[in-house]
């Protein structure tokens, strides 16, 4: 199934909307790793890292501004979000990294593997015990699905409107940040 691009085309569920994000960041992360070892692509990695990067920017503002917090009223453990936030904060700290990063730097592709190797196992537990939670919880997905994607559309919006604010988790409008000096 191709992308259409439209936003309205997005399922309109929480959790199905969840899914479509987790899935097109799984295939960014894949379309890199075709790439990893080709020295003569590193342009293409370096655009495939920083939509990756924005993708999990806007992921990651939505679900912690909207869902988790739903998610958690309705948990009867804490420690499911609490690792969820945790692991958020590891992908926040493995996205800064890569913004400094450039394709044929030590580690560049090692970091990329790394950061797709947390996003699936957090996204893995995600889909599971976490959308089970929302299921069950008797929350209105449908009506969270279409705050999370005008969410989404706001933050989408700002930040195209505003490229020179980069923040580790915020995607810097296709410029990487100049590189570190050496050590």
């Amino acid at each position: 199934m191709a992308p259409s691009g439209k936003r309205q085309d997005r399922p309109a569920d929480a959790l199905a909307l969840l899914r479509h994000e987790h899935d097109r960041i799984r295939q960014l992360f894949a379309q890199f790793e075709r790439l990893r070892g080709i020295t003569d692509d590193d342009e293409r990695k370096a655009e495939l890292v920083d939509e990756i990067c924005y993708e999990l920017a806007l992921h990651a503002i939505v679900e912690e501004e909207l869902f988790y917090p739903l998610v958690r009223a309705a948990a009867e453990d804490d420690e499911m979000m609490d690792e969820a936030e945790v692991e958020h904060a590891g992908v926040r700290e493995l996205v800064s990294q890569l913004e400094v990063m450039y394709p044929g730097d030590d580690h560049f592709e090692a970091t990329v593997a790394v950061l797709a190797e947390e996003v699936e196992h957090h996204v893995a537990i995600e889909e599971t015990d976490m959308f089970d939670t929302a299921r069950s919880s008797g929350i209105d997905l449908a009506a969270l699905g279409r705050k999370m994607q005008a969410r989404r559309r706001e933050l989408d919006e700002d930040l195209n409107e505003a490229p020179d604010v980069i923040d580790a988790m915020e995607p810097h409008a296709g410029m990487r940040l100049p590189p570190r000096a050496p050590d």
